[in-house]
């Protein structure tokens, strides 16, 4: 790599690009919640998904724009089992979404850590995500404190969520926004496109200095 790279290179924008795989049983929530991080509101007529939807938003991180790829996969394994490889190709960061009102889909969850683990991912940053809280009865849905010390201990943060209303935008915004604060400090590689011409190729920048974070919680609750 020469020096030139850190020119400004006319025709040419830098922007990182980050991969965020989306995993759970299905019926949790993925599809709503990918579609209202991207779209800023309810998916009201949502289907199962079959393998892969995929949904992509840019974002400004540190006067940067970044782009966060967003792979909703499908949560029945008749239709992951071709694809499972493909789902974790390149992976990022990873969220894990259960239903406050289904405890099996909280229950799975050691099975999707495994095979998160299994694809070489236990360092890439997760968090984990309690979806539906507009569902059921307080006292009908799962406790928090219970999903907060799961969380703890595989070191994530808990969010607590509901995609349908529109006052838990914020907090569906902090989950992905979590994310990719810890990926935009990490990540030296940028994706580099020509402007006018299809695709993309990837070439590694030195890393620059950047404004410190101020250090605060990692958890965003809602009961």
């Amino acid at each position: 790599m020469t020096e030139s790279t850190n020119e400004q290179i006319p025709g040419l924008k830098q922007k990182k690009v980050f991969k965020i795989i989306v995993l759970g049983d299905s019926g949790v929530g993925k599809t709503c919640l990918t579609y209202r991080f991207c779209e800023g509101q309810f998916l009201d007529k949502s289907e199962a998904t079959i393998g892969v939807d995929f949904r992509e938003r840019t974002v400004r991180i540190f006067n940067e724009d970044i782009k966060l790829q967003l792979w909703d996969t499908a949560g029945q394994e008749r239709f992951r089992k071709s694809m499972v490889q493909h789902y974790y190709r390149n992976v990022h960061a990873v969220v894990i979404v259960y239903d406050v009102t289904k405890p099996e889909t909280f229950h799975s969850i050691a099975s999707w850590m495994q095979e998160v683990e299994s694809h070489g991912l236990s360092k890439a940053p997760r968090v984990l995500v309690g979806n539906k809280c507009d569902c059921g009865t307080p006292e009908s849905r799962l406790a928090t404190a219970y999903a907060q010390r799961l969380a703890d201990k595989h070191g994530m943060p808990l969010f607590e969520t509901s995609a349908l209303l529109d006052t838990e935008c914020d907090n569906v915004e902090s989950i992905f926004m979590t994310l990719a604060h810890k990926l935009y400090s990490k990540q030296p590689l940028r994706v580099v496109s020509v402007e006018g011409e299809p695709g993309y190729g990837v070439v590694t920048l030195p890393r620059q200095r950047r404004p410190q974070v101020t250090a605060g919680s990692d958890n965003c609750l809602c009961s």
